[in-house]
């Protein structure tokens, strides 16, 4: 069996138009996030995990927000496309270890959702996904409720094919 690892990590600001979407789940609390897309930095991060660990670079390199037709798209069409590609053939998700960094919303009734919502969205099981939310104590952007992050680690295995 051969292993992948990869780091994500995803910015985004408070205020955009729609809902907040971490993970995929929709939470009405908040503004939105500001972003090409949809925003949603858990997402995001995770994406760029799956892309760091196969070498294949980062979500902005596969749709660029400089590109019109990737505007307003949800990011579950993005997870759809980089876990259907070519590239990606062959690996699958050992599991994934997330952290959210937002000062509000308050995460902690959403958690259980949002990780239901990202298993589902990757077509892995919940529990090989793992989220977590913390705050920045008030300290910088996200302490002052500017915008959200989120980092995320991913490991892939890929089971070697038999000789015949």
């Amino acid at each position: 069996m051969t292993f992948r690892i990869g780091h994500g990590y995803d910015v985004h600001k408070l205020g955009g138009r729609g809902p907040l979407r971490l993970g995929g789940a929709v939470i009405n609390e908040t503004d939105g996030l500001c972003g090409h897309s949809d925003g949603d930095v858990l997402l995001h991060a995770i994406l760029d995990a799956f892309l760091g660990a196969l070498a294949l670079g980062d979500i902005g390199q596969w749709f660029p927000d400089t590109d019109p037709a990737y505007e307003g798209t949800c990011s579950a069409w993005f997870a759809e496309q980089l876990l259907q590609s070519p590239q990606a053939g062959g690996w699958t998700i050992s599991n994934i270890d997330s952290t959210i960094i937002a000062e509000r919303p308050r995460l902690a009734p959403h958690i259980s959702r949002i990780r239901d919502s990202a298993a589902a969205v990757l077509g892995t099981d919940r529990e090989a996904v793992s989220v977590k939310a913390t705050t920045n104590e008030g300290m910088g952007f996200t302490g002052r409720g500017e915008g959200i992050a989120a980092y995320s680690v991913i490991l892939l295995n890929s089971i070697p094919q038999q000789d015949s």
